[in-house]
């Protein structure tokens, strides 16, 4: 069965149930989930019950999706995400982007966890993503099904999007909250980087590191998204601190900031702009 089939089929199963179709959708990264708490949640379906959708299978990615009005903002999270050193190809791990564009999706908010690669981040900031390397060397649009969702060859040029960011940098002032801004470097774990690839990483220019997001955008792109990325920066990468990196400290840090976190995606989410 073709990708687009799949989507179409995974999209026709969710279009019968879901109460409205999204403006937004919003990838909730490892920690990150307990957002949806906050939030009166119009419906929830459990990503192991949609046609052929990716399940989760890491700690702190539940694997859900969740439809959801933040304001007058109709929203799909899409809580929990799947990975390619999980085994899943790049593709794959696009799925639930793809879905979301096929139920009426024009924008997406894609968030991670990140470990600092510049040495002014602390554990803790959240960080505006201005743009992204793509470090893991596979392409979601690679192959001859490519061009299903929109052009073969997608321009980049202003993969997440000035206004948006601009609209992120406003929520957090009127917050008070000090939010950083910077490339985002995507390499393919799931082994956390030695020392010397953080600091090539830092030469090349990227102030933080992650193991997601970066196929996803390719996909969102493709199909004419609006994208605005969020990353929370929950360690310094390898080399940073002199202390071993764990899974566990990720989602324990993400935790710790859910609360501005929090604030700071519902006033993003609420004063979305039409795409």
């Amino acid at each position: 069965m073709k990708v687009r089939e799949k989507v179409a089929e995974a999209a026709e199963f969710l279009k019968v149930q879901q109460p409205y179709a999204p403006r937004v959708a919003v990838v909730l990264g490892s920690g990150l989930g307990n957002f949806t708490q906050r939030l009166k949640v119009d419906k929830l379906v459990r990503a192991d019950d949609v046609p052929h959708y990716p399940v989760p299978a890491v700690e702190g990615h539940a694997g859900e999706l969740i439809w959801a009005r933040v304001g007058e903002t109709p929203a799909l999270l899409l809580r929990g995400r799947v990975h390619m050193y999980e085994g899943y190809s790049a593709r794959e791990v696009v799925f639930p982007i793809l879905v979301a564009g096929a139920l009426g999706a024009r924008q997406l908010v894609v968030t991670n966890a990140a470990g600092a690669v510049n040495l002014e981040f602390e554990p803790g900031d959240l960080m505006v993503i201005r743009d992204h390397v793509n470090l893991t060397f596979r392409n979601p649009l690679v192959g001859p099904e490519n061009d299903q969702f929109g052009p073969r060859f997608p321009d980049m040029t202003e993969a997440y999007s000035r206004r948006l960011i601009e609209l992120a940098h406003q929520c957090g002032e009127e917050q008070g909250l000090r939010l950083r801004e910077g490339v985002l470097f995507a390499l393919l774990g799931p082994t956390y980087e030695t020392p010397a690839e953080v600091e090539m990483v830092r030469r090349l220019g990227g102030d933080a590191v992650t193991m997601s997001t970066v196929p996803e955008v390719i996909a969102a792109r493709q199909w004419g998204m609006e994208v605005l990325g969020i990353s929370v920066i929950t360690n310094k990468a390898s080399g940073g601190t002199g202390e071993p990196l764990a899974h566990e400290d990720v989602v324990e840090v993400a935790a710790k900031i859910e609360q501005r976190f929090g604030d700071l995606m519902e006033c993003i989410l609420r004063r979305l702009p039409e795409p």
